[in-house]
């Protein structure tokens, strides 16, 4: 079983079929690795765009593509093909995170009408497992650079932000941790399943009565006596979180209680905040009297 290291660079443009914005692959880089990590051959293609018809500055700074190389590369759909060929059928298909992923299926579903990556058999996400590795915790991301410091490969020899570049960036921090056994676990099967997951969108539980709401979060007790708090406040739905406050009447202080329910396609994710209301000061408090009374 090969792995395919893909990396992709796009650029974000309207689409007028859809009346939104997509992000457009203008480039893909691919390596080919045996199942001891050897290399045995690489992919690499410009993408003529067929939705934007110029690149955003940003892009042409990040990635040093111009307007003329672009227009001189191959239409989505003959790369494609050719890297679909390229890549067989024995094969696990690997990006730094599943950004790439989501892009691609967007892209094959407004140029070629159709939902699926056909190539795609069996896919793992190497930020995920080299973050595992590392022991970054979840709500981190680091990104590509970061983890080549992180594990001492130079980076150097490297030109960033090319697609081919970046996967074998990609490879190399992948040999610098890779186990069979760990990595088993993050490789997954692309099939519904696997496709739903990825087009969940996560979003913030924002109605206070849903059944996916744990109530007994929303309590407060006090930090300092572990008494009962009243709750002063009603809850508020603010920036993706509820807000109230709560008193301790045995402590004498009154707290900010903020908590964020976040669905995903398997689980709530679930955020507390608190923090403590500094009463103002008696000459302050005086001041905004007078102040509220003009």
């Amino acid at each position: 079983m090969d792995f395919i290291i893909m990396d992709l660079e796009w650029n974000n443009t309207y689409a007028r079929k859809t009346k939104g914005f997509i992000n457009e692959i203008i480039e893909i880089g691919a390596v080919k690795l045996d199942e001891n990590l050897n290399f045995k051959d690489k992919f690499s293609c410009l993408i003529k765009p067929q939705i934007g018809k110029k690149l955003r500055g940003s892009v042409k700074e990040l990635t040093n593509i111009t307007n003329e190389e672009v227009r001189s590369g191959e239409p989505f759909t003959k790369v494609f093909s050719s890297f679909r060929r390229w890549v067989g059928s024995e094969s696990i298909l690997l990006t730094w995170g599943d950004g790439d992923i989501r892009v691609l299926i967007d892209n094959y579903k407004y140029l070629n009408g159709i939902d699926t990556i056909p190539f795609l058999s069996y896919y793992a996400d190497m930020q995920a497992y080299i973050q595992s590795v590392l022991g970054t915790p979840k709500s981190r991301q680091i990104g590509l650079s970061a983890a080549a410091q992180e594990l001492g490969v130079d980076e150097s020899a490297f030109s960033h932000h090319r697609a081919y570049d970046d996967s074998l960036l990609s490879a190399e921090c992948l040999k610098k941790v890779y186990s069979k056994s760990a990595f088993k676990p993050y490789i997954r099967e692309c099939n519904d399943e696997f496709y739903a997951r990825l087009s969940f969108k996560a979003h913030p539980i924002s109605n206070i009565h849903s059944p996916l709401i744990d109530k007994s979060v929303l309590d407060y007790r006090c930090e300092i006596c572990s008494g009962k708090c009243e709750q002063t406040k009603q809850w508020a739905f603010s920036n993706q979180y509820f807000r109230s406050r709560y008193y301790c009447p045995n402590c004498d202080r009154t707290v900010r209680v903020a908590v964020r329910f976040k669905q995903y396609y398997d689980r709530i994710d679930i955020r507390k905040t608190v923090s403590l209301v500094v009463p103002e000061a008696p000459e302050n408090a005086e001041e905004t009297a007078q102040d509220n009374e003009k």
